[in-house]
């Protein structure tokens, strides 16, 4: 990690077409937020122009720098990954503006790794056109998680004490059932529980689990995924000493407020999970990889081409993602501190007993 006191957060700019510059300009316009981390975007200068002259009245300075050790504390730094002419389309999907998304995150990433910043909030992109040899991945997620070489991370939007993780990600809906199974349900809590420990201060954490089918399958009778994969999952999950209940049936868990009794949820693939989230966490949302020996996150929403360029985006969730991002650097460095000090109580997640947890008959799963 840095040695500078605040942490150095990393901002990838994402699609040149999408909305990822706009946001990063008004986000880091408000000097107060150099009180609390040190930012290094990786973009252009000539980008970051292009962007700023539609955004009236904003008063975005930065300085240039192409070495780590150069990095100024009290400025926004500005790492310079491409010195050539971009055309840029704003709104428009573009093989250039896929290019130099990638380069954007790659050059970011390689820094990450090599902890020249401490974290990393990424702009978003476009899925489709930022495939290359170089880079053939469906997202942030599965990239990172290749470039760390970790086995598993799981994907979990986080708007406050509301945190949902998905179990399948970016793939087809008539692929969800086969690439759903007990060990990948089991790998997943895992990550969650320790995250929720590590990166959220929990010292003990409840996972709520949803069931694949309609009415969490009714006993196999719409669907037997439930009785075969998800109680076993849960059950050895329980066996390892990690508070998980379920599964429950995904429309009455939301519709009940259920949600606001467990620190993390674990949703069964993707619309299942981020529909009732991005409705209940309005504008708020951070999506936050989970799993890494490094913290990335960044706003839950897209490229939003639709008003790129025009200075109308939203900055709520990008903002939200950078204080994300510096407060789980913080409670990582607190977590370890309190390991590593013997004269505080730490509970790990193997102590955790679930045993001793009582839980109310209302809150099991119907």
């Amino acid at each position: 990690m840095s040695t500078n006191v605040k942490p150095v957060i990393g901002i990838s700019c994402g699609d040149l077409n999408g909305i990822g510059i706009e946001l990063i300009i008004k986000t880091f316009s408000d000097n107060r937020i150099l009180e609390q981390c040190t930012p290094v975007i990786f973009a252009s200068n000539k980008v970051i122009n292009f962007y700023r002259k539609s955004i009236p009245d904003v008063n975005f300075n930065y300085q240039n720098t192409k070495e780590f050790n150069r990095i100024n504390p009290k400025q926004i730094n500005l790492f310079n990954c491409w010195e050539e002419e971009v055309v840029i389309n704003p709104g428009q999907l573009t093989d250039t503006g896929g290019k130099y998304a990638a380069l954007s995150l790659q050059t970011a990433v390689a820094a990450l790794k090599q902890k020249h910043i401490d974290g990393l909030v990424t702009a978003p992109i476009h899925k489709k056109n930022i495939q290359s040899a170089e880079f053939n991945f469906t997202g942030h997620t599965p990239y990172l998680k290749s470039i760390f070489g970790v086995p598993d991370v799981a994907m979990m939007l986080c708007a406050g004490n509301f945190r949902v993780a998905l179990l399948t990600e970016h793939i087809p809906v008539k692929e969800i059932a086969i690439n759903i199974s007990k060990e990948k349900i089991v790998s997943k809590l895992n990550i969650v529980y320790q995250s929720l420990q590590k990166d959220f201060g929990i010292e003990k954490p409840r996972i709520g689990v949803l069931g694949l089918n309609p009415h969490a399958g009714d006993e196999g009778l719409i669907g037997n995924e439930e009785e075969t994969i998800i109680k076993p999952a849960i059950k050895e999950a329980k066996n390892n000493n990690m508070l998980v209940i379920g599964p429950y049936s995904a429309d009455a868990f939301f519709a009940r407020s259920n949600y606001n009794r467990f620190d993390a949820i674990l949703a069964m693939y993707h619309d299942q999970g981020l529909i009732p989230f991005k409705a209940l966490a309005i504008s708020e949302g951070v999506n936050y990889t989970a799993g890494l020996p490094a913290v990335r996150t960044s706003p839950d929403h897209g490229v939003a081409f639709d008003i790129a360029g025009k200075n109308k985006a939203d900055v709520s969730s990008f903002t939200t993602a950078v204080f994300e991002c510096i407060d789980i650097i913080n409670r990582r460095k607190e977590y370890e501190e309190n390991r590593k000090n013997p004269l505080k109580k730490v509970t790990p997640a193997i102590l955790a007993n679930v045993e001793d947890e009582k839980i109310d008959e209302e809150e099991e799963p119907k």
